[in-house]
């Protein structure tokens, strides 16, 4: 009985107090909760520190390793370490070294050393010495939204509009190429693009953390072209990341052939029966196209074949021959080398370099000579018909449907003029996220 009233008290009071905190919790009228104000951050330095060496001319990674008091034994450890990734001597100038360490203290404890816009070699100190990896430059996604007019040509319509001044000028003028390979098989972009036409698109590309553009895909294109519309949706059939352009109706923009060996060039000379030569001074049928273009420039083939002469033939100079199914035969003259991987006999796909823009042979300046034979007679390979490829299959009607409804309806917004959509994040992650988020 003495137990039952010591406690009796204590589980009133503990039933008083709970009461009393709800009834000072509940205040009639409040409608927020308390604000208790902000700490200040705290900044903690970082127990490691970097050095950048700058690689200049006639300097060598061993050389910048010497510079900072590596010892000789450790250097060949370094060096060897790299080379399992890249070759130091092949480094270019301006490269960034970065020797990290522990703060206070002189031992190195990794260096980082870019090899490319995407890739550096990380080496990091271990008990049994030095080890090596690469890690990729993170990126994100973004989407860009543009539209233009085409007042004098398409490069100063692209490269000088004001919607892409964010972008740096180099990948301004990776647009243009996009654009070309999008529609290299309706239009030759050094001919047929002309003042009053105007584009509109919708792209995505990876950006790195500098801002410059790795990989950029256009998702949807409208080009009118001497006011007819052309249209590109791009369309990845199979699921397997390559895809393909389609026009609004689901028929493919590939065709056999490419308009042209040359990603957007000028023609120095056309298909002419009756040519006055340059050199000769006689007339002499000209069967071919000429495209001016600088020396070293990457020629590719216009269609699937098989190489049947790869060699010096003539007036020709270096000349790669491509036999191709239906009767037709392609020719690319006075290159300045072959691709490795072009050898009499071998297969090459549409779009693979070949060769590159020479002037060797009867030739009065660089520029690559194309020729375009059908069942053995020369066509003009600016006004031959080639047939379309295969269209939107019925089984996969419905899917084109639901996304490229989607992807025109991106138009609309480089129609209400510049814009930027974050598509991933709105920074880039950090260095050491996995490669495999980035896809």
């Amino acid at each position: 009985m003495d137990l039952l009233n010591r406690t009796a008290p204590r589980a009133f009071l503990g039933a008083g107090g709970f009461m009393a905190v709800l009834a000072f919790l509940y205040v009639p009228g409040m409608t927020a909760v308390p604000d208790a104000g902000e700490l200040e951050p705290l900044q903690a330095a970082s127990a490691e520190e970097t050095r950048i060496e700058i690689l200049g001319h006639g300097q060598t990674f061993g050389g910048v390793l010497n510079r900072v008091g590596v010892p000789a034994a450790e250097q060949q450890a370094l060096l060897l370490a790299f080379q399992e990734h890249a070759s130091p001597g092949r480094l270019r100038v301006g490269t960034e070294v970065a020797l990290r360490s522990l703060r206070g203290a002189d031992e190195l404890r990794g260096i980082d050393v870019p090899v490319n816009a995407d890739e550096l070699v990380r080496l990091e100190r271990e008990p049994m010495g030095w080890k090596s990896s690469i890690v990729k430059t993170p990126v994100w996604t973004d989407t860009v939204f543009v539209a233009g007019q085409i007042e004098r040509d398409l490069w100063s319509a692209v490269v000088l509009n004001d919607d892409l001044e964010a972008m740096p000028r180099a990948d301004r003028a990776r647009v243009i190429d996009l654009m070309d390979r999008v529609f290299q098989w309706q239009l030759d972009f050094s001919r047929q693009i002309q003042a009053g036409d105007s584009y509109r698109l919708a792209f995505e590309r990876e950006v790195r953390p500098d801002g410059t553009m790795r990989t950029g895909r256009i998702l949807a294109a409208e080009l009118i072209n001497r006011d007819t519309p052309l249209y590109a949706i791009w369309f990845d059939l199979y699921d397997d990341g390559q895809g393909g352009y389609y026009d609004l109706a689901g028929e493919s923009l590939r065709r056999a052939f490419l308009k042209a060996p040359l990603e957007f060039r000028r023609i120095s000379s056309r298909f002419n029966p009756n040519r006055l030569h340059p050199i000769h001074n006689v007339r002499r049928a000209h069967i071919g196209v000429d495209y001016a273009a600088a020396t070293g420039t990457p020629v590719m083939a216009t269609a699937d074949g098989t190489v049947t002469i790869r060699g010096v033939q003539g007036g020709y100079g270096n000349l790669v021959e491509i036999r191709h199914a239906n009767g037709f035969m392609t020719r690319y003259a006075h290159l300045n080398g072959f691709a490795s991987n072009v050898r009499q006999g071998s297969r090459v796909s549409q779009g693979t370099v070949i060769g590159y823009v020479g002037m060797t042979g009867t030739a009065t300046g660089p520029h690559l000579h194309y020729e375009l034979h059908k069942d053995g007679r020369p066509v003009d390979p600016l006004n031959v018909d080639i047939p379309a490829g295969d269209p939107i299959p019925a089984d996969a009607m419905e899917r084109w449907t639901a996304e490229s409804d989607y992807r025109f309806a991106l138009l609309d917004r480089a129609q209400r003029g510049p814009e930027l959509r974050m598509a991933r994040a709105a920074a880039a992650p950090s260095a050491e996220t996995d490669e495999d988020e980035l896809q």
